[in-house]
């Protein structure tokens, strides 16, 4: 499960996702994977639907950010990162299955938040919630989410939510992996398990 939001009073995005394990079959290979992407220096992706689709889309867009910003002496702009992940979606959607949440930082626009889902629609949102444990959650967000919320308020949304997925999906892991992406750069944070909070009878 997957939780994006900006945060305006800041500046800046967080990212965060539950470790989402990837499952072959009904064997779990990992429930610590970290399915939050780098694209480029402040742009991040959250990774959904099949893991191997998802990486080789990702290792094609970190490529074509590379080349653009080089082309274009600057850093890529957040929507272009997106733009790129829903062209490749699209243009492989018989044969890929991937979304993804984009967010980050750019000079333009500052902090964004932009969905791709699987077939390549993309989606420009205040915040969004995605993957198999955002269905258990989007009550709690739409009641807890308010606009320019200070950098501890949203991790702490961000955390809340991503534990109350993960409390209810049987396939969501035990960790937060969280990224805050602001102006200045880039703060990474893990929440191991038994940091998390407990909301019921866990």
């Amino acid at each position: 499960m997957e939780k994006h939001y900006a945060d305006s009073q800041t500046k800046g995005v967080s990212t965060g996702v539950s470790n989402l394990y990837p499952i072959l079959l009904e064997y779990v290979s990992s429930k610590t994977i970290n399915k939050l992407i780098q694209l480029h220096d402040q742009i991040f992706c959250c990774i959904a639907g099949s893991l191997a689709d998802a990486q080789a889309i990702t290792k094609a867009a970190k490529f074509h950010l590379s080349f653009h910003s080089v082309q274009m002496e600057n850093p890529p702009l957040v929507m272009a990162a997106a733009s790129v992940l829903k062209e490749l979606c699209y243009k492989n959607k018989e044969e890929l299955q991937a979304g993804f949440i984009t967010a980050g930082w750019d000079r333009k626009k500052g902090p964004q938040v932009y969905v791709v889902s699987l077939g390549g629609m993309l989606i420009s949102q205040p915040f969004t919630i995605a993957g198999s444990g955002s269905t258990f959650i989007y009550g709690y967000t739409d009641a807890k989410y308010k606009p320019n919320m200070t950098r501890e308020e949203c991790q702490q949304f961000a955390i809340n939510a991503l534990t109350l997925a993960m409390g209810r999906d049987n396939v969501s892991g035990g960790v937060v992996h969280l990224v805050v992406i602001t102006e200045k750069g880039v703060e990474h944070v893990v929440v191991p398990g038994d940091k998390l909070p407990k909301f019921h009878d866990e």
